[in-house]
């Protein structure tokens, strides 16, 4: 089979490094300006701006997307001040089942999944925490839960920055759905709840 040959084609291995070398060459000589765009560092001094600060205050009044702390009761777990006995918004039995969740993943490694204190770290030797059955806890309100799962206590992180203000809350009407099971009686159920556990039933 004969080869044609083509005119003004050459060798690949002469044409391929022309190219690059022109290509190079071409983009060198291409300019963005804007890399080269006056720009300050950060806490860098301006000789713009009369305060000498090339960092610029945040208008008045701005708040940053999704904080917007209007609602004390529900973004700080207090009533002029004090921790609330209220809950800021009504808890349904599927808030009780996220509630229950988000216990279970955040804090019942120290307080364990029944509220005794003794979940798997301080089993391992971590500090234990009290019971949340205690006269004071279950004394408790729900804005004082509120609190400490933001905040943190003692030797407890804070959880703001992990789990979301509905969450929260939540979680603090588990814990009080939970000291609820060891403060009942029989005398709390309907007559006909207690007559199913009189007979044994589930």
């Amino acid at each position: 089979m004969s080869k044609v040959k083509i005119p003004g084609i050459r060798k690949p291995g002469i044409v391929i490094p022309g190219i690059l070398v022109t290509a190079v060459l071409g983009l060198a000589g291409c300019r963005q300006d804007m890399h080269d765009a006056p720009r300050y560092d950060p806490l860098e001094a301006s000789t713009v701006f009369p305060d000498g600060s090339s960092a610029r205050p945040i208008v008045e009044g701005t708040v940053a997307r999704g904080l917007l702390n209007d609602d004390e009761l529900l973004m700080t777990g207090l009533v002029d001040g004090q921790p609330a006995a209220v809950l800021p918004f009504a808890i349904t039995r599927a808030d009780l089942d996220r509630g229950e969740e988000r216990f279970n993943i955040f804090c019942a490694p120290c307080h364990s999944r029944t509220g005794d204190g003794n979940g798997m770290v301080v089993q391992r030797g971590f500090r234990q925490p009290p019971s949340l059955y205690t006269d004071r806890l279950n004394q408790a309100t729900p804005g004082y839960l509120y609190g400490v799962i933001t905040n943190g206590f003692g030797v407890m992180p804070e959880y703001r920055s992990q789990v979301p203000v509905e969450d929260r809350w939540r979680i603090a009407a588990y814990v009080k759905a939970l000291q609820l099971t060891r403060q009942g009686t029989p005398a709390d159920l309907s007559a006909a709840d207690r007559a199913r556990l009189e007979a044994g039933e589930q």
